[in-house]
């Protein structure tokens, strides 16, 4: 990751649906980004900042598909990541066009997502949580860069406008 995205700087960054907070704090404490960690689900954000032992990511409870998204605390973010998070959007095409209302000129969205058919196991669940080559090939449209990087069943998306 890292080495896809630089030190961070101080310049801003987003991280959608952050759950417990630990990719937001990397991107803090870490890559020295200005992170603001959201996610639709309070009680997420309520175990995200429960563990904040030193000053660290701002907090928000914020819904990036249908939400206020002037409430946030930048107009524009060096960085935006999900991680885990695209394959359940809806509205891909909505979602990734907030993405780019939020990136400033020259930003990264990092995206980690599961990809269809990677897995080794019959359960129909599992099997079904990876994203199709057709999602795949909506979430890298459009984007002068896009390279990735693979992890086993996962892949990584470093996409820049």
């Amino acid at each position: 990751m890292a080495e896809h995205l630089g030190p961070g700087e101080g310049r801003p960054a987003l991280d959608i649906g952050s759950g417990d907070g630990g990719l937001a704090r990397h991107l803090h404490h870490e890559l020295s980004y200005r992170t603001t960690g959201i996610d639709c689900s309070p009680s997420a954000i309520a175990l995200a900042a429960a563990q904040d032992t030193t000053p660290g990511p701002t907090w928000q409870c914020a819904d990036i598909a249908t939400g206020d998204l002037t409430t946030l605390p930048d107009a524009a973010y060096a960085l935006i990541t999900c991680r885990l998070v695209y394959r359940w959007m809806d509205d891909k095409p909505g979602f990734l066009s907030r993405v780019r209302r939020l990136l400033a000129p020259g930003g990264t969205f990092w995206v980690v997502t599961e990809i269809a058919g990677r897995r080794t196991t019959t359960n129909p669940a599992l099997l079904g949580l990876g994203i199709s080559p057709t999602d795949a090939e909506l979430l890298t449209a459009g984007w002068s860069v896009a390279r990735t990087a693979d992890l086993d069943v996962l892949r990584c998306y470093a996409l820049r406008p």
